[in-house]
């Protein structure tokens, strides 16, 4: 059975983890996951914290993990580093050579999954301080560098810096759509990564599909029929749960990057 855990239902953490007491809303109508939310006890008074207000979640240390991890088993980081791993192996191609743009990088989560793949060298860039304060908090040793910045709206020394990273890899994972990072922000990112160059990321099955109306659909298929865009492999899979217990599905890609996405691709 897919529903694991009851909404509502009072939840700690897994062994090993801090503490906290977190609630899923009790009875809750169907909701598109952007509008999840769910109560957390802190300092003696319950918080109700919607599920895309990182900024707040990130504040919190270990809440993130033991939201979306423990509470609704997500799987995405798991699932893109096993498929960028096998990729790799097939291709004969060593990880450790691997320059990566952790596109939405969090706190850094999914980038301790590629250091466990064995990526050489990670750079994380996230669009709100707090994740990049909870990434140096919670794994320091991840990142070789963090950045907050926009990618729709870099300045010329965050491109010059960014540039000079010299990537050859970009993952994203679970952070496209839902206004989190825009088509704009992910081409952005993926035009800083050499041709020939390896691209992983998630996103959720609607937004590929003829409903979307995020301009991803639209995007990743331009590119990949103009050939920018050579996807390797492709899994849908089950990202999480949500706070009524039912599976959210997601696709996973593992492909390498020929050309720049041009501008017009967007229009």
């Amino acid at each position: 059975m897919e529903n694991e855990r009851l909404p509502g239902e009072m939840i700690g953490s897994k062994p090993g983890r801090g503490q906290l007491e977190v609630r899923l809303p009790d009875h809750v109508e169907r909701i598109d996951q952007d509008m999840e939310y769910c109560s957390v006890l802190v300092d003696g008074s319950w918080q109700k914290i919607r599920f895309h207000d990182y900024d707040r979640i990130f504040a919190i240390p270990g809440l993130y993990e033991q939201l979306f991890h423990d509470i609704l088993d997500c799987r995405s980081p798991d699932v893109v580093g096993k498929l960028l791993k096998e990729q790799l192996q097939r291709e004969n191609v060593s990880a450790s050579s691997l320059r990566a743009l952790d596109l939405g990088a969090g706190n850094g989560l999914v980038g301790a999954q590629l250091r466990t793949v064995g990526l050489g060298h990670l750079v994380g860039v996230d669009i709100i301080p707090e994740a990049r304060e909870a990434a140096l908090r919670d794994r320091p040793e991840v990142y070789d560098d963090y950045l907050v910045v926009d990618m729709t709206r870099l300045s010329e020394p965050d491109r010059s810096r960014l540039a000079g990273q010299k990537f050859n890899a970009l993952s994203c994972v679970a952070a496209l759509g839902y206004g989190d990072i825009p088509p704009e922000a992910f081409r952005t990112a993926f035009n800083f990564v050499a041709d020939g160059g390896w691209i992983a990321f998630t996103i959720k099955d609607r937004f590929l599909s003829d409903e979307d109306t995020s301009g991803f659909a639209r995007l990743i298929e331009r590119a990949t029929e103009s050939g920018l865009l050579d996807v390797r492999m492709s899994e849908r899979y089950r990202h999480r749960l949500n706070v009524r217990g039912e599976p959210l599905h997601y696709v996973a890609l593992v492909g390498t990057k020929q050309a720049d996405i041009p501008a017009e691709l967007l229009s």
